[in-house]
């Protein structure tokens, strides 16, 4: 187990405190805490957090160990910018009078310049720092895009507005950096961070892998099984792709390496399935609460509506595995080899009961979300003392550490959404994003497949080297009110940027993800990241379906939500079979594209598509049938 550090007691007062705001201790306390003081902290004390363990010099990939070394003396550039981050937010908590009067007049005058300036420079640096310089340069590039705006060509063109401007949308705009992004994370995100750290520390993580691995190991490629389940369940939990594939690949790929996967493809599972836990329900990785604020509706609606479409993406993943397991003659474990499930289960039911919780709270009684998360984590903290491994016990000291590892994970997401408020602020006086979001309808002369092209292929550049919250946020703002434009509905329109948005994190060149597995795996970047695609093709044909097909959601009378559900599952497994060429047996390129059409034609909406989808794949299994007899007969 670690020892305690300076930033861990850090860490552990950000969290208490952030815990107290949600808990409403201060009214408790008869202390009016406004929500802007509030944000001014949270922000205040990430940036400070980052500053102190994060260096300019040293690669944002690299800096965990920066972190943890904590020995180095904080040089004085970094020194200057605390300082800044103080004056720039501690302004909103030391002067908050004043700084409501901003508002008011709608306008800054020299002093409100100069902090917002004061805070807007350390932020920009820090996600430098923590994301490296996709991000601050997209964020500079609208910033700069506004003033210079009476100088551009086409769509981008307008009046132009001068910094100042542009300043005070930054710093009191309802948009801007205390706006609902940096909101979500400072009073829903950190908490289920929190919660997924807590459920590490008490050993949750090793307790997915056993009961996956107990449910699966048996069968044919079992180990791969086992990594989907344990990956998305556990990602979703955990709430970052990267840090989900780090912590369960170590165990998941080396496994599958083993038993005769091909690095590559092992590292491919990992990428894809540890992407897949943000788009899946309950917690889909902090990405529904933002969504739901933004879109403004509950919580619930939002999970309800994202189930089928996260499931068929499972499903095409597993059934892939599956497959490949068959293609390459992957051998199945013995079971002796393998956890049993009932042990299983008996060591690690209390992990059940902090979810069981979370659901509860968030589906039947509709608390809200960072209220949910927070009882969900007391119960995990007193769930841990049922295990028979005193290990797992959430004793004060390991407490502390998963509020370490858990604030260490927000700090970069708090100083995303806080510098991502700049950037809305600008393309709302821009109104660039109406514009593009015209220029894309005009474009696709209001055929609504080829906007869904445009749109998701725009979505998926737009999305590579940023992570998943401001990816959704950007593509919110920039390419899903085209798509409610055309008549699709607002929830399909803005899961679909969310698909094609995560659909980066495994797709070269970026593929952030990919560049952890491939670590552990030893595989190459360009082999793993399109296995990575093939495996992970849901992302890109899944958001279709539902755009067009709103049963998926879960929408719409129970005999369309019946069949568009059975259709797509099927369509989903003769997908992964023509991804894989193999269906019976192994299929060449024409049968392959011949099995995938016809999952495609099964997954669209309507009765008579699907038809032709089960009637084109009824004719291959004839035939695969027939083929197969002629050849045990000529051997």
């Amino acid at each position: 187990m670690r020892s305690l550090s300076p930033i861990t007691w850090v860490a552990s007062v950000v969290a208490i405190y952030h815990l107290a705001v949600l808990s409403e201790m201060p009214a408790f306390l008869g202390f009016f805490l406004p929500n802007e003081i509030h944000l001014a902290i949270s922000i205040s004390c990430a940036l400070l957090i980052i500053f102190t363990l994060r260096r300019a010099g040293v690669a944002h990939d690299a800096a965990a160990e920066d972190v943890a070394a904590g020995a180095r003396r904080v040089p004085w550039y970094d020194m200057l910018l605390m300082v800044s981050v103080v004056a720039g937010a501690g302004y909103v908590l030391a002067f908050f009078e004043k700084y409501h009067d901003y508002g008011m007049y709608g306008e800054l005058d020299a002093l409100g310049i100069v902090v917002t300036l004061c805070l807007a420079l350390p932020l920009l640096e820090g996600i430098r720092r923590t994301t490296g310089w996709a991000l601050p340069i997209i964020i500079l590039t609208f910033v700069f895009g506004t003033i210079l705006q009476r100088f551009l060509p086409g769509l981008l063109y307008g009046k132009g507005y001068p910094l100042e401007r542009l300043l005070y949308s930054a710093y009191v705009g309802e948009s801007g950096i205390f706006g609902l992004p940096l909101n979500v994370a400072a009073n829903i995100v950190i908490v289920f961070l929190i919660f997924g750290a807590i459920m590490q520390g008490a050993g949750a993580g090793k307790w997915f892998i056993d009961v996956a691995l107990a449910l699966t190991g048996w069968s044919r490629g079992g180990p791969a099984k086992a990594a989907v389940l344990s990956s998305a369940l556990f990602g979703s939990i955990s709430g970052s792709p990267s840090s989900n594939a780090a912590t369960t690949g170590v165990f998941t790929i080396p496994m599958m390496v083993k038993i005769g996967y091909r690095p590559a493809f092992a590292a491919a599972v990992e990428a894809v399935a540890s992407t897949g836990g943000q788009i899946l329900p309950p917690v889909m990785g902090s990405i529904a609460f933002v969504m739901a604020e933004w879109i403004e509706v509950s919580y619930a609606e939002v999970a309800l509506a994202a189930l089928v479409p996260a499931l068929l993406y499972f499903l095409i993943v597993f059934v892939s595995v599956h497959l490949q397991a068959h293609k390459d003659d992957v051998p199945a474990l013995a079971r002796a080899d393998l956890p049993r499930l009932g042990p299983a289960m008996r060591q690690g039911w209390h992990f059940l009961l902090p979810i069981a919780v979370l659901i509860w709270m968030l589906i039947v009684e509709r608390y809200p979300p960072g209220m949910s998360a927070m009882y969900s984590s007391i119960v995990a903290i007193g769930a841990s003392f049922l295990s028979n491994n005193r290990d797992n016990w959430l004793t004060p000291t390991r407490i502390l550490l998963s509020f370490e590892d858990g604030v260490r994970r927000w700090v970069v997401v708090a100083a995303i959404t806080g510098s991502v408020g700049i950037m809305i602020g600008a393309l709302e006086l821009s109104g660039v994003g109406i514009k593009l979001s015209s220029f894309i309808v005009d474009l696709s002369a209001g055929n609504l497949y080829l906007a869904l092209f445009l749109i998701g292929g725009s979505s998926l550049i737009v999305g590579m080297g940023l992570d998943a919250i401001p990816a959704y946020i950007t593509l919110a703002t920039l390419m899903a009110p085209a798509l409610v434009d055309l008549g699709v509905p607002l929830m399909a329109a803005h899961l679909f940027v969310i698909y094609w948005g995560l659909a980066s994190f495994y797709t070269p060149p970026m593929c952030i993800v990919v560049y952890v597995t491939i670590g552990i795996a030893g595989s190459k970047v360009w082999d793993t990241g399109w296995e990575a695609v093939r495996i992970g093709i849901a992302a890109f044909l899944i958001p279709f379906a539902f755009a067009i097909n709103p049963g998926l959601l879960l929408q719409g009378g129970i005999d369309k939500i019946a069949l568009a559900t059975g259709t797509a599952a099927i369509g989903a497994v003769l997908v992964a079979c023509g991804v894989r060429a193999f269906l019976l047996r192994n299929l060449n390129v024409f049968e392959s594209l011949v099995i995938f059409a016809a999952g495609v034609l099964l997954i669209l909406p309507g009765v008579k598509l699907p038809l032709v989808g089960l009637a084109i794949t009824a004719a291959m299994v004839i035939m695969q049938v027939i083929q197969s007899r002629v050849l045990r007969r000529r051997g």
